[in-house]
C-alpha cells in the first residue's frame, strides 16, 4: 500500500547523517546504506567528512560512497531525495539540520523524513520545495483505521512476526533478510514495514509508533490483509520489546499479525537493555517461553512457536559469533544464526520455508 504517490523506491539519495555514522542514534541511514546501497550516492555528516565510509561503519559496499560536510557539497552528487537518518529517541529534529534541508529543496530534491517532526508544512521549508517535487512526513497516522479483530487469523499464509530483547537490536534487519532468501529460493515472500526505516526501503507499510494505541492493532491488521494477497508468507517487521519499559507497539503487532510463527531476535552479548540498565535479559529460553505464552494469551488464542533465533553479532569477530551462535543452540534448542551476516539459508526450514 503505497504511501506516497510520487515516491519511487529506486530513487537515488542523498542521507542526511549528522552525527550518526559513529554515533547510536544513525539507524535509518545506516539500514538504507546496508540494504539498498546501490540507490546511495552520498552521505553528508560533518563529524566524518572526506573519511571511508565502509570502514567507518563495518557495512560492506561494492561501490565507494563519499562522506561530505554539507548538502551543498552533496548536490554535485546528483541525488534525487533526501533521506534523514537519524533515528533518535522520541524522534525530534534536530534544529542544526534545517539549512541542509533548506539547501537539498532548493537544488531540486524531495525530502523523505521518518522523524516524528512534521515537516512538509514547516514555514522554514515549504518555500523551498520546488514545482513537482515533495517532502513526505513518513509518521502520520493512516486514514481510514478500525480496532482489531483478530481477522489476520483467517488468512492463508504464513506471519512471520519477528520480536526481539530489546529495541533497536535487528527486528527489521533480521526479517529484511529473511524476505530476501525466502525470494531467492522462489518463495512468493513479502517484508511487510511497520517502522519508518522499512517503509523508506520497501515503499509502503505502516508507521506504527504514530498511530493511537486504540488502533494500532487494527492497523496492523489491515496492512497484513493488503500484504497477504498472493503471497505465501509475510515477514512482519517487529518493534520494540515486551521486556522494554518504554516499548507499546510489540503486543498490537502480537494481536493485530496473528502471527503463525515467532522469530526472536537477540544482540549478542548483551545482559540487559541499553537504555534500561537496571533491566536485565532474562535467559533466552524464558524470553522464549514469555512470548509464546503472549502470543497465544496463555491459550485463549491459537498456539504460536518461537521457531529460530536471529542474533546480531556486530562488533564481534566471526569466531566469537559462531560461538555465540553456538552458545545460544544449546541453550534453547533452537536453530541460531547471524542472518545479517551470514543469511537467512539456515533458518528457514525451521520456519517452514524451502
Amino acid at each position: 500500500m503505497p504511501r506516497h504517490p510520487q515516491y519511487d523506491a529506486n530513487d537515488r539519495l542523498a542521507i542526511l547523517l549528522h552525527g550518526g555514522i559513529t554515533g547510536i542514534h544513525g539507524k535509518t541511514g545506516l539500514a538504507l546504506l546496508r540494504f539498498a546501497p546501490q540507490r546511495c550516492v552520498v552521505v553528508i555528516d560533518r563529524l566524518t567528512a572526506g573519511g571511508n565510509l565502509a570502514e567507518l561503519t563495518g557495512i560492506p559496499l561494492d561501490h565507494p560512497i563519499p562522506i561530505v560536510a554539507s548538502a551543498q557539497e552533496a548536490l554535485a552528487y546528483k541525488p534525487q531525495t533526501l533521506a534523514l537518518g537519524l533515528a533518535a529517541l522520541g524522534g525530534k529534529l534536530p534544529e542544526d539540520w534545517i539549512p541542509d534541508m533548506q539547501v537539498s529543496l532548493g537544488g531540486g530534491l524531495n525530502i523523505l523524513n521518518g522523524l516524528h517532526t512534521s515537516l512538509a508544512s514547516d514555514p522554514r521549508l515549504a518555500p523551498h520545495v520546488q514545482e513537482g517535487h515533495w517532502i513526505w512526513d513518513i509518521r502520520k497516522e493512516p486514514t481510514g483505521l478500525v480496532s482489531g479483530m483478530g481477522l489476520a487469523r483467517l488468512l492463508d499464509c504464513k506471519r512471520i512476526l519477528f520480536v526481539g530483547t530489546d529495541m533497536s537490536i535487528g527486528k527489521m534487519s533480521a526479517a529484511i533478510a529473511f524476505h530476501r532468501a525466502a525470494v531467492a529460493k522462489g518463495v512468493r515472500s513479502k517484508f511487510m514495514a511497520t517502522g519508518q526505516t522499512g517503509v523508506m526501503l520497501e515503499g509502503d507499510g505502516i508507521p506504527l509508533d504514530a498511530i493511537r494505541v486504540d488502533f494500532a492493532s487494527g492497523a496492523v491488521q489491515q496492512e497484513l490483509i493488503a500484504c497477504s494477497q498472493d503471497r505465501d508468507v509475510v515477514f512482519i517487521e517487529g518493534q520494540g520489546s515486551l521486556l522494554n519499559p518504554a516499548s507499546t507497539a510489540t503486543l498490537p503487532l502480537l494481536r493485530g499479525a496473528q502471527p503463525t510463527d515467532l522469530v526472536v531476535v537477540h544482540r549478542a552479548q548483551m545482559h540487559h537493555l541499553r537504555d534500561f540498565k537496571w533491566v536485565k535479559i532474562p535467559p533466552l529460553k524464558d524470553v522464549v517461553a514469555m512470548y509464546e505464552s503472549i502470543a497465544c494469551a496463555g491459550g485463549a488464542l491459537a498456539p504460536v512457536r518461537v521457531r529460530c533465533i536471529a542474533i546480531n553479532s556486530h562488533g564481534l569477530s566471526d569466531a566469537e559469533a559462531r560461538y555465540e551462535i553456538q552458545r545460544i543452540q544449546d541453550e534453547t534448542g533452537l536453530p541460531t544464526q547471524d542472518v545479517v551476516r551470514w543469511g537467512a539459508d539456515k533458518l528457514l526450514p525451521s520456519c517452514g520455508i524451502g
